[in-house]
């Protein structure tokens, strides 16, 4: 899975529309699809490594119904794309001097180990009438009332979700409402989570999405039955010392 954060710190070095960017990605339960531009690559083996250092990315397409074709893409045309879809979003993929699109995902993007540079990207084909599986980040919305009583947080037990849709329809993101965990015990389980009718939730449904987690320094929230409590047993105490003395 590549890391979407450094993609997103590529894309401003490369001026990226970061505000564009954010508007795809947050709060977005449809999808539009990115395109990209490629081109026939001739070089191949050992020798791409003279590609990269002319800022040249190799990549290769390949699907189950279409021949596997090695391409390359200039690295800042790559990295705006990778950054655009998020993982989620397919991207349209064409060929210079071919009038055909390809709908692809990008599948598999090797990074260097040292300087974080893109090495390589598969763009896996999929047709826009089949559907295909992915995964999908995980957004917390609301307030939990049971996560301030218990003086803890309403934390994510997974970062993402797995879903089968047609590929445009896939989510770029999965909001989950934390409103309804009333108490300290509350969870959220897959099975409970809202997608929209034309989107299907493949993780399994007992699957913990959400819990209570309290820290040992967390301290409950007191009720005003525990405040009064506490103030008679102050007032208990303070009497008692008096009557001592």
């Amino acid at each position: 899975m590549p890391d979407f954060g450094t993609l997103v710190l590529l894309a401003r070095e490369s001026v990226v529309d970061i505000d564009s960017w954010r508007k795809r990605r947050i709060g977005s339960m449809t999808t539009e699809t990115v395109k990209i531009q490629l081109q026939v690559r001739d070089v191949i083996g050992k020798k791409v490594k003279r590609l990269r250092q002319e800022g040249i990315i190799p990549v290769h397409l390949y699907g189950p119904e279409i021949e596997s074709r090695a391409l390359q893409c200039a690295q800042k045309e790559i990295v705006r794309a990778l950054a655009s879809s998020g993982g989620t979003t397919p991207i349209t993929v064409s060929v210079d001097g071919e009038s055909d699109e390809q709908l692809t995902f990008a599948r598999e993007v090797q990074w260097h180990p040292v300087r974080g540079d893109i090495l390589h990207v598969d763009f896996l084909a999929v047709a826009a009438n089949q559907k295909v599986t992915s995964q999908v980040p995980l957004v917390l919305t609301g307030e939990s009332l049971g996560a301030r009583l218990a003086g803890g947080t309403a934390a994510l037990q997974m970062r993402e979700i797995l879903v089968e849709a047609l590929p445009l329809d896939i989510p770029s993101e999965i909001e989950v409402d934390i409103n309804g965990m009333t108490e300290t015990s509350s969870v959220v389980r897959a099975g409970d989570v809202k997608v929209p009718s034309n989107v299907t939730i493949v993780t399994d449904s007992e699957e913990m999405v959400v819990r209570i987690e309290v820290t040992r320094h967390s301290q409950p929230m007191a009720t005003d039955g525990g405040a009064a409590e506490d103030a008679a047993t102050d007032s208990s105490d303070a009497g008692g010392s008096a009557d001592g003395e």
